[in-house]
């Protein structure tokens, strides 16, 4: 068995992406490039990620979800892809589609088959029960409409 310590070690993917050890990177996921895996995520078997993404530490991506370009997901947020587990059927399974700029907060979790628009915003700890609209920020359990996409940069002072 390879000895890896415990700390933060970089290890280099293809595309200049990097994930960070101790983490799981499943079999045939595929990553785009300059994209960040953190130290104790999971991304699961055939996951595609297209360029730019940062997956935080402890974030958990379920086998066959794609992630567009830019996709942030915060620590601790789950996206998952069966819907009665343990179904142990692939054909059962209804993995989740994430568009491109869009995030998912810190501890979120997306339930199977609730794909997230382009630009759409997934509130820290909220918990996605249906498809999230392209440039909306949703929140809360189940998740509901908060605001608009441009309300929110506003708020985060990035347009006026």
């Amino acid at each position: 068995m390879n000895q890896r310590p415990l700390t933060g070690e970089r290890i280099d993917l293809d595309g200049g992406s990097v994930a960070w050890w101790p983490c799981h990177i499943g079999t045939g996921a595929s990553f785009g490039e300059g994209c960040s895996v953190g130290a104790l995520a999971h991304v699961g078997q055939r996951v595609v990620m297209g360029d730019g993404c940062k997956i935080q530490g402890t974030a958990y991506i379920a086998d066959d979800c794609v992630l567009g370009n830019r996709v942030f997901v915060g620590p601790s947020a789950v996206i998952l892809n069966d819907k009665y587990p343990p179904s142990n059927d692939r054909m059962k399974w209804q993995p989740v589609h994430i568009g491109n700029d869009a995030v998912i907060g810190g501890n979120a979790t997306v339930i199977p088959g609730n794909n997230v628009g382009e630009g759409a915003v997934l509130a820290a700890g909220a918990v996605l029960t249906k498809h999230l609209p392209s440039n909306e920020v949703w929140g809360g359990n189940p998740a509901s409409f908060l605001m608009t996409r441009e309300a929110y940069e506003a708020r985060r002072g990035l347009i006026e």
